[in-house]
C-alpha cells in the first residue's frame, strides 16, 4: 500500500508538462496523496495504538483495585494496631483495678483493726474507773472503819 503511494507521487511529480499545465491537477492529485499517506500511516500505527491504550486503560484500572486494596489493608492495619492499644488499656484498667481491690481490702481491714482497738480502749478505760471508783470507795471505807475505831469520848449524861 505504502508503495503504490509513493511510485504514484514519483509518477506525478516527473512529468514533462510545463510548470502551468495541470496545475489543479496536481493539487487534487496532491491532495489525493496527502490523503492516501494519512490513511497508510493511520493503517499502520493504528492498531498498535489502540492496542496500548487498551493495556494503558488495563494498567489503569488495575492500579486503581490495587489502591482500593492497599487503602483497605492500611485500615486494617490500623484497626490491629488500634486493637493492640485497645488491649494495653485493658491490661493496665485490669492491673489498677487489682491495685484498688487491694487497697479497699487493707482499708476493711485497718478499719476492723481500729474497730477493736477502740473496743479495747473503751473496756480499758471503764476497767481502770471501775478501779479508780473501787479504790476510793476502798478509801472511803477505810475512812470510815478508822473514824468508827478512834477513841470518841463519852457521852455523859
Amino acid at each position: 500500500d505504502g508503495e503504490a503511494i509513493l511510485s504514484f507521487c514519483v509518477d506525478s511529480g516527473l512529468s514533462d508538462t510545463s510548470p502551468d499545465e495541470g496545475l489543479i491537477e496536481d493539487l487534487t492529485i496532491e491532495d489525493k496523496a496527502v490523503e492516501q499517506l494519512a490513511e497508510g500511516l493511520l493503517s499502520h500505527y493504528l492498531p498498535d495504538l489502540q492496542r496500548s491504550k487498551q493495556a494503558l486503560q488495563e494498567l489503569t484500572q488495575n492500579q486503581v483495585v490495587l489502591l482500593d486494596t492497599l487503602e483497605q489493608e492500611i485500615s486494617k492495619f490500623k484497626e490491629c494496631h488500634s486493637m493492640l492499644d485497645i488491649n494495653a488499656l485493658f491490661a493496665e484498667a485490669k492491673h489498677y483495678h487489682a491495685k484498688l481491690v487491694n487497697i479497699r481490702k487493707e482499708m476493711l481491714m485497718l478499719h476492723e483493726k481500729t474497730s477493736k482497738l477502740k473496743k479495747r480502749a473503751l473496756k480499758l478505760q471503764q476497767k481502770r474507773q471501775k478501779e479508780e471508783l473501787e479504790r476510793e470507795q476502798q478509801r472511803e471505807k477505810e475512812f470510815e472503819r478508822e473514824k468508827q475505831l478512834t477513841a470518841r469520848p463519852a457521852k455523859r449524861t
